[in-house]
Formats: structure tokens, C-alpha cells, sequence
């Protein structure tokens, strides 16, 4: 079993180091275009393997994408941050010429490789790589919602003074402020997390949820790299365990929900196939309203890249 992440960055090779630490794969390449840098954490995390036990091998590589052929799994993390004085519409058109050209390459080496997108902004770069690769939508994802899965569980285990293991929760639509909390879907043990906590609390939190990436952006001056790089590495040990885990991730609806050509954010069955089934939630009004104000959004962004070509 091979693996390969693009982006060596923070986001890459935390990844690639879960990846390593939970033994998913035999082999974990990292691609970096900056000369030296994914050998060197290569190297660093298979250095670690006798201390932490493990007997995966990470190999590095600059820009030479043959040493990932043959992947069964690629993790796209290449993009740059948005920078002072860059409008969206920047940001976009420079992060969707580094994932068009990421793809190709995975899919001239990987052909046969399941994709999943971490590259921001995320829904439309995963429309880029979709579009890129010609591969069915089964195959190609973006990680969003686990992530931000991940900070309301967080949030509220901290709360309620709980274990975070015992929280299941699930959220849908864009990657932002538009993203859509669902409290009726989610459980502390089993218990609905209306019965454990105030209505105005809850809502604290949901809001807090939202504005996640931004609160650590305001803490560290960059964005967060542990948690969605843990993010990542567990939708791939979903997909090459073939476990049929129920995640929220990021797929082209067609049909579901009622919306047709949209990267949104729903629950699925990830197994080895990648997407074996989107699961359709029976919404309620509120619900569905929510959902439609972030389709809305999150076309807008698409419509951005069409226009750029």
C-alpha cells in the first residue's frame, strides 16, 4: 500500500507523520516543490520510526513525481495562504494553477489513485482537481468537515467537561462561515446534546465553530496544521482499510439534497472505493435553509474559477 502526500508544508507533513505513526501504509512519499524539503521530513519522521515504533517508510522527493507512482491514495495540500492584499479572487486563481497542475501530474503517475483535497479554498480546489483529473466524483474529495467536525467536538467536550471520545457529531455545507452545525445529530453517549447543555451555550459554540480556522489564525499569525493534517490522514486510513466510515466530506452533489454541480460538505460511507454512498439527512426547514444560503456561497467561489478559465 503506497500513499502520497503533495505539500510538505505544516498541513503535509503532519499528515504524513500520523500517517507513518499509525502504520496505514508501507510506503509515504511526500513531493515538495522547494528543493530539499520533503526528503528532509521525510527523513526526520523515519528517523522517529525505531523511538515510536513503527515500520512504514517515508520517502521525500522535489518535484519528481515518479517516486510516487503507483499511489493508491494522494493527499493534495499545495496551495499559498491568502496574503496581505490579496483578493479572493487571487488567492483562487493562484491555488487552482498549483492544484490543476498537482492533479496532472498524480494522475499521469497515480491514475488509478483516489484523491483528497486539502488546498484552500477548499470546496472550489476540489472542483479544480475534479475537473482536472476527469476521474469519477467517487474519487476525488475534499476534507472539511472532519475538521471542523473536530472543533465543535472539542469545544464541547471542554464545556461539559466530557471526553471528546464520547461526542458524535455532524456538520454539512461549505468550508467557512457558512458551514451548517446540525445540534439534532449531535450525541454525548448516546444522549442528545440538547438534554446536556443551555440553548444559548450550544449556539456559542456554534458560532465558535465557524470561525475556527480564523481564532488560531488571530493566536499563531498562520493557519493550523495538527488538526487537519490528523484530519486527513483518517479519511486515507478510512479508504485503505476499507473501513465504511461515516464522515462528512466534501463531494460534487448530483442530485442529493436537491442540489445538482456543488462541492458541499455531507455525510458519506468512505471505504476503499473512496465515496461508496452520499447519505441524504432529512432536513428540516431551518436546516435546508442553511444549507441553501452555503450552496449559494460556495457557487459563487466556483463561478469565480469559471470565469478565470
Amino acid at each position: 500500500m503506497k500513499i502520497t502526500v503533495v505539500g510538505a508544508g505544516n498541513v503535509g507533513a503532519t499528515c504524513a507523520d500520523v500517517l507513518a505513526y499509525r502504520e496505514i501504509a508501507n510506503e509515504i512519499v511526500l513531493v515538495d516543490i522547494k528543493e530539499g524539503l520533503a526528503e528532509g521530513k521525510a527523513l526526520d519522521i523515519w528517523q522517529k520510526a525505531p523511538i515510536n515504533l513503527y515500520d512504514s517508510r517515508t520517502i521525500g522527493s522535489t518535484n519528481d513525481y515518479s517516486k510516487s507512482a503507483g499511489s493508491d491514495v494522494v493527499v493534495i495540500t499545495s496551495g499559498l495562504p491568502r496574503k496581505p492584499g490579496m483578493s479572493r479572487d487571487d488567492l483562487i486563481g493562484t491555488n487552482a494553477g498549483i492544484v490543476k497542475m498537482v492533479t496532472e501530474n498524480v494522475v499521469k503517475h497515480s491514475p488509478e489513485a483516489i484523491i483528497i483535497v486539502v488546498s484552500n479554498p477548499l470546496d472550489v480546489m476540489t472542483y479544480q482537481a475534479h475537473l482536472t483529473s476527469k476521474l469519477p466524483r467517487t474519487r476525488v474529495m475534499g476534507m472539511a468537515g472532519i475538521l471542523d467536525t473536530a472543533r465543535y467536538r472539542a469545544f464541547l467536550a471542554e464545556a461539559l467537561n466530557v471526553s471528546p471520545k464520547d461526542i458524535q457529531a455532524m456538520l454539512m455545507g461549505g468550508h467557512g462561515d457558512t458551514m451548517v452545525p446540525l445540534p439534532r445529530y449531535t450525541t454525548v453517549g448516546g444522549i442528545p446534546v440538547t438534554e446536556m447543555i443551555a440553548p444559548d451555550k450550544l449556539n456559542a459554540i456554534i458560532e465558535r465553530t465557524k470561525v475556527g480556522g480564523g481564532e488560531l489564525v488571530k493566536l499563531m499569525g498562520t493557519s493550523a496544521w495538527y488538526a487537519p493534517g490528523s484530519a486527513a490522514a483518517q479519511m486515507v486510513e478510512a479508504i485503505v482499510k476499507d473501513q465504511r466510515r461515516v464522515l462528512p466530506v466534501c463531494v460534487q452533489l448530483d442530485g442529493e439534497y436537491g442540489i445538482r454541480n456543488c462541492y458541499l460538505g455531507v455525510p458519506v460511507v468512505l471505504g476503499k472505493n473512496g465515496i461508496e454512498r452520499v447519505i441524504e439527512l432529512d432536513l428540516n426547514a431551518e436546516e435546508k435553509a442553511m444549507l441553501e444560503t452555503s450552496r449559494k456561497h460556495v457557487r459563487e467561489v466556483m463561478e469565480v474559477l469559471d470565469n478565470l478559465g
